[in-house]
């Protein structure tokens, strides 16, 4: 096998970790970002409900502000780490580009 060969075999491989990359980076991204929205959600006030009185109603917010404290920790612990993810991923695309970048160059013919 010719040097040329040889590194266009490993561009070709370099391109398949590349795209594997891009695409572990895709999903991390969209999983922190509906984790995101999960939490601006929860920002959201309780929806009174018309035919309850005044107190009960005000119980029902404390519960579900509770109940939104509680998920929010859940969702903060979560998110945490997705963005550890988010960031590993972003990383690893970024070698692999630079990796492609460079066999690329090598591959180019010189004039």
């Amino acid at each position: 096998m010719t040097d040329a060969a040889k590194l266009k075999q490993l561009g070709e491989l370099a391109d398949l970790i590349f795209e594997m990359r891009l695409s572990r980076l895709e999903t991390a991204a969209r999983a922190k970002s509906e984790s995101e929205a999960l939490l601006r959600g929860l920002d959201q006030p309780a929806a009174s409900e018309e035919g309850l009185i005044a107190t009960a109603a005000a119980v029902a917010g404390l519960a579900y502000q509770r109940w939104a404290e509680r998920r929010r920790s859940e969702i903060n612990l979560q998110l945490a780490r997705q963005t550890a993810e988010w960031h590993e991923a972003r990383e690893g695309a970024r070698e692999a580009f630079g990796r492609t970048e460079a066999l690329r160059r090598l591959l180019v013919p010189k004039r």
